[in-house]
Order: structure tokens, then C-alpha cells, then sequence
């Protein structure tokens, strides 16, 4: 049985996933002509950059310069990401700019916890009291959870679906101890172990247990099943998906140097159209954007679309 959505919306988050883990140095100008090549795609949601330590993540080092030189573009909420006070603080000087939000983040697997975050189950629910307090203190609103490894883990191998459960409780739980209602959670496969198979598992168990609950799903395209994991989740019903142009990204503490990151925006945008959904976004404008992203990279990027272009050039040769 399917649910299929009449429309998907697309939460772009390639410049800020792709040049976290990009070697670069890449130039500031270059990075916010990608945002801008990005905002002319139909795109509703931009994720820009991350403030975060220049010391962990020296590729966004330049966070302030790009957020105050992008072009904004009318109907499109840009966003950025940030884990700490110190984060936050700089992420509001651009409140005029971007929309400022954040979410309750919890994680599966305590193993990746601890590689990811230095934290444990518990130190993590700590950790997001005193973040949520902050935020609230700072007129933060915080909207929804995220949930990661909530697919599977490189440190402890298949993460149970109780485990996810588990992780949403503690995040409910948080919010409820500060007023909070929580309507969406961000399931995150962070270092690819979904398959079509645990996309229905995971999601269908979450679903009988908050039916209310708004389902973002983050897939990772490590073993190249991103397509196939979002495949299964049209299927059943999810209409928000994060993806990055190109397939920009991966996460630097996987501890896979080198894998695939987000499934690739054009990629989950032309699976749509052949499913006859809606995505409002320009497909040829977002494979000029992906391909303008590997040259501002320097290399080849995932996406086997930015390859071989779009159906609709062959179809209106034929």
C-alpha cells in the first residue's frame, strides 16, 4: 500500500554539508555564488553555512562573510546550523537574514554519541537541557527533533528500531520539561545504513507510536541506496527530505573518509517528476547549480544525473 505525496519539499543543505568536509581552502565568494545559483532553482529552503569552532571545522571559518553576502531571494528560508551558546550568538547577528531555529538533537547509537559529540546518553540529555534553556532564554524557537544514526552505526554496527523509540523519548521528554511540543523529528540515516526495507521499519514503528509526528528524513547515499531509501519513503507518504546539490557532503565523524554524503537534490527532484509529484523546483537550473558546485570543489561530485542531464533534453529532441 503507498501514500504518495502530492508535493515534496527539498531542505537544500549542500553548502553547508559539502564545504564542512571539503579540504579547500575554498574562496568565500565562491561558496555564496553557489547559495545564490541555488536560490534561483525553485528551492524553498537553503541550508547556508554552519558557526561552529574554525578549529574542528576550518571550512567554515568564513561562516560570517557568507552570510552577510548571499543574495536573498523572495520565498526562500535560508537557515544555518550550529551545536553550542557560542553557535547561536553568531547565527543571530544574521536574524534578518535567515530564519533562526533549532532542534532537540538526540542519537541512536551511544557509540557514534561519543565519537560525534563526546557525550554519552546522559551527558546528552544534559547537554540539550542547558541548549534548549539557552535557546529559550535567547527567543530560539525550537521546532522539531533530530534524530541521529537512527538507521544503523559504523561504531556499533545495526541500531534497533527500539533504539530510535528510546532516543524520541528522551527528546520528548526534554521538551516537555520546558514547554515544548515537538511536531517533527528528523529521522537521519548519518552514515548510510538504510535500506528500503529499514525505512519502512523504522518510519511505520515511529509513525504507530506518534501518528502525529511530522517525518523529515536525512539519507546518506553511502552504499548507493540513498535513491532507493527515498523511493521508500514517498512511498509512504514523507514530504520533507534534506538533500545537497551534487550529493555535496558527508559527515567528517562517520569514520569513512571519503563516502558519499546527502542524496543528491537533482537526483531525489527528477525521481519526483517521474512519480508524477511536485517539487516546484527547475530541474535544468539545479543541474547547472550541481555542476557549478564540482567546479567550485575541483572534483567530481556523486551524482550520476550531473553525468548524463535530465530527461527532458532527450524528450524534447525526440
Amino acid at each position: 500500500m503507498t501514500d504518495l505525496p502530492k508535493r515534496v519539499e527539498i531542505r537544500e543543505e549542500g553548502p553547508r554539508e559539502g564545504f564542512q568536509i571539503e579540504p579547500g581552502p575554498i574562496p568565500t565568494a565562491r561558496k555564496i555564488a553557489l547559495v545564490d545559483a541555488l536560490s534561483a532553482t525553485g528551492l524553498h529552503h537553503i541550508q547556508v553555512c554552519s558557526f561552529v569552532s574554525p578549529k574542528i571545522v576550518p571550512g567554515w571559518a568564513d561562516a560570517e562573510p557568507v552570510a552577510a553576502g548571499f543574495d536573498p531571494a523572495p520565498g526562500v528560508t535560508y537557515t544555518a546550523l550550529w551545536f553550542n551558546a557560542a553557535g547561536m550568538a553568531r547565527a543571530l547577528s544574521f536574524r534578518d537574514r535567515m530564519k533562526i531555529e533549532t532542534a532537540v538533537t538526540v542519537v541512536a547509537s551511544e557509540a557514534f554519541s561519543l565519537k560525534n559529540l563526546n557525550r554519552d546518553r546522559a551527558k546528552n540529555i544534559e547537554a540539550q537541557h542547558v541548549n534548549v534553556r539557552a535557546h529559550q532564554e535567547a527567543g530560539v524557537p525550537v521546532t522539531r527533533i533530530s534524530v541521529q544514526a537512527a538507521f544503523g552505526c559504523n561504531y556499533a554496527g545495526d541500531v534497533p528500531v527500539a533504539a530510535v523509540i528510546e532516543a524520541l523519548e528522551d527528546a520528548f521528554a526534554i521538551g516537555a520539561a520546558h514547554g515544548l511540543s515537538l511536531p517533527e523529528a528528523t529521522l537521519a540515516d548519518t552514515m548510510g545504513w538504510a535500506t528500503p526495507a529499514r525505512i519502512e521499519r523504522v518510519v511505520g514503528e515511529v509513525r504507530s507510536r506518534w501518528p502525529d509526528l511530522s517525518v523529515i528524513l536525512h539519507l546518506h547515499d553511502t552504499r548507493g541506496l540513498g535513491i532507493a531509501n527515498a523511493h521508500a519513503g514517498l512511498r509512504m507518504g514523507i514530504h520533507r527530505f534534506d538533500t545537497t546539490v551534487g550529493g555535496l557532503g558527508g559527515c567528517p565523524f562517520a569514520g569513512q573518509p571519503g563516502a558519499p554524503g546527502n542524496i543528491a537534490s537533482e537526483e531525489l527532484v527528477l525521481l519526483c517528476q517521474e512519480m508524477g509529484i511536485e517539487t516546484g523546483v527547475d530541474l535544468d537550473a539545479l543541474v547547472a547549480a550541481g555542476r557549478l558546485a564540482e567546479e567550485v570543489v575541483g572534483h567530481r561530485l556523486p551524482s550520476t544525473l550531473l553525468r548524463s542531464g535530465t530527461l527532458a533534453r532527450f524528450r524534447r529532441a525526440a
